[in-house]
């Protein structure tokens, strides 16, 4: 594609709201929360921010040079940075990591629709007990039929906004989504707070508790930083290569930084008052949304419209990032293969989609069928690219840019009337001598665990 007729973005706030939309998933929603009050709440959220400043921003930055210094898909920066080396692999892993993360995402994308639905018509009413709320959502993931054709459908969102294009699709749609997602996420920590016993939530989220943190905690909130923000993963090079010269990359990075942790604490002041004012149990881990939520919601009067209301939160989330993973696959045909953007997105969401079916059969007719060290596809496919691809993109990202390409071709990119003159250098450093080596711990931490399980 000719850098003529190459897309750009229309605002400043349209791409930062875009690229927010992209870090902020379900991960924000409800991993942050519960990995927060096991980890002695305000404390890692301490820690975290710093973990954010030293390694999840200088990593992004560094994406968003990449993209627009390039103005390129992942494969076409690094070719384009550094030729015909090896380093263009790490291109390819991003662009693959978008393809294999949106196959089982979108099955998870897929439940929100579902329990949207059941929201609506009263189903998760009944569900006054914790034990009843995980009877349903087992008997609810073996409806093989039906998760199917939520996958099917959330897929289908995320092709109907991408095909759309830049301006008129992902943008235009993530200035909806994300005031939406603010909205209502608002309307629910009122409603949180408002009950009695609410206050024990929130000393639980974030009171600080330094007992509780240790190694574990520090590389957790180090994962977190990196994970939550969508990198290592081709998504911010995709994004930052639609940049027009004149938007500001270091202003930019942190607003969307901000964003992104807002969301997650404002998410924990959604849940965790309402779950301790209904006296249930906060530690329920990733069960939590699935488990406890739902049981929350039907002991609360008018529940089956925030239950709504907190479901169409979780679609949103994941709809914002959904499509963010469809456009970094799109971007590498369309750039590489030259094919319209019309072609790529409805064969390749075709064929994300049935990537995604055994991940969404492992609930159900494929959940006894391990395919690599006792994990099913769901499982597999996850851990394959949270704990192996993402970590290792990012990693050799930062020494790409940092050590290969050189700092000097690219710093130009960076804001040229920036009042805070040494950000520059400092990113220079970070990204040259500690986001490597934080990641590279991010890496190990995750390896050793994943041999524990």
């Amino acid at each position: 594609m000719s850098e003529q007729k190459r897309e750009q973005w229309g605002s400043k706030v349209g791409f930062v709201l875009a690229a927010a939309g992209s870090a902020i998933g379900l991960g924000n929603i409800w991993k942050f929360p519960y990995v927060t009050g096991e980890n002695g709440g305000a404390a890692f959220v301490l820690i975290y921010l710093i973990s954010v400043v030293l390694l999840g921003l200088p990593i992004m930055i560094a994406e968003l040079v990449i993209g627009r210094h390039t103005e390129k898909d992942p494969v076409g920066a690094f070719k384009a940075m550094l030729g015909g080396t090896g380093w263009v692999i790490i291109g390819y892993m991003g662009v693959l990591s978008g393809f294999f993360i949106l196959s089982f995402y979108s099955v998870i994308g897929g439940w929100t629709l579902g329990y949207i639905v059941n929201s609506i018509t009263g189903l998760t009413s009944s569900l006054k007990d914790v034990g009843t709320a995980k009877v349903a959502f087992n008997e609810f993931t073996h409806d093989t039929v039906m998760v199917v054709l939520y996958h099917f459908l959330f897929i289908a969102a995320c092709v109907f906004i991408v095909i759309r294009g830049i301006k008129n699709g992902i943008e235009k749609w993530s200035k909806v989504l994300m005031p939406l997602l603010f909205i209502i996420i608002i309307v629910l920590i009122v409603r949180g707070l408002s009950m009695d016993g609410a206050i024990d939530g929130v000393a639980f989220f974030l009171k600080p508790d330094f007992s509780k943190i240790n190694t574990d905690s520090v590389l957790s909130a180090l994962g977190q930083s990196f994970f939550s923000l969508s990198l290592g993963m081709g998504a911010i090079i995709t994004y930052g290569s639609y940049l027009s010269r004149e938007d500001k990359i270091l202003h930019s990075a942190i607003y969307i930084v901000i964003l992104d942790t807002v969301i997650a604490i404002m998410a924990g002041l959604a849940i965790f008052p309402a779950v301790f004012a209904m006296g249930l149990n906060p530690n329920s881990g990733p069960g939590l949304i699935y488990h406890v939520i739902p049981a929350v919601f039907a002991n609360m009067a008018y529940g089956g419209v925030f239950a709504t209301l907190f479901f169409m939160l979780l679609f949103i989330a994941a709809l914002t990032s959904g499509i963010s993973l469809l456009e970094v696959v799109v971007a590498y045909i369309t750039d590489e293969k030259g094919w319209s953007r019309k072609k790529a997105v409805l064969i390749f969401g075709t064929v994300i989609f049935l990537l995604g079916v055994p991940s969404a059969l492992s609930f159900n007719v494929m959940e006894n069928i391990t395919v690599f060290v006792g994990n099913n596809f769901f499982d597999f496919m996850d851990k394959l690219t949270s704990n192996f691809m993402l970590p290792i993109g990012g990693f050799f990202i930062a020494i790409a840019l940092g050590w290969k390409y050189g700092l000097d071709k690219t710093m130009h990119e960076l804001d040229p009337d920036t009042r805070i003159i040494s950000l520059k250098e400092l990113w220079a450093f970070t990204i040259k001598f500690v986001s490597p080596i934080l990641v590279l711990l991010v890496f190990i931490f995750n390896f050793i665990r994943q041999i524990g399980d």
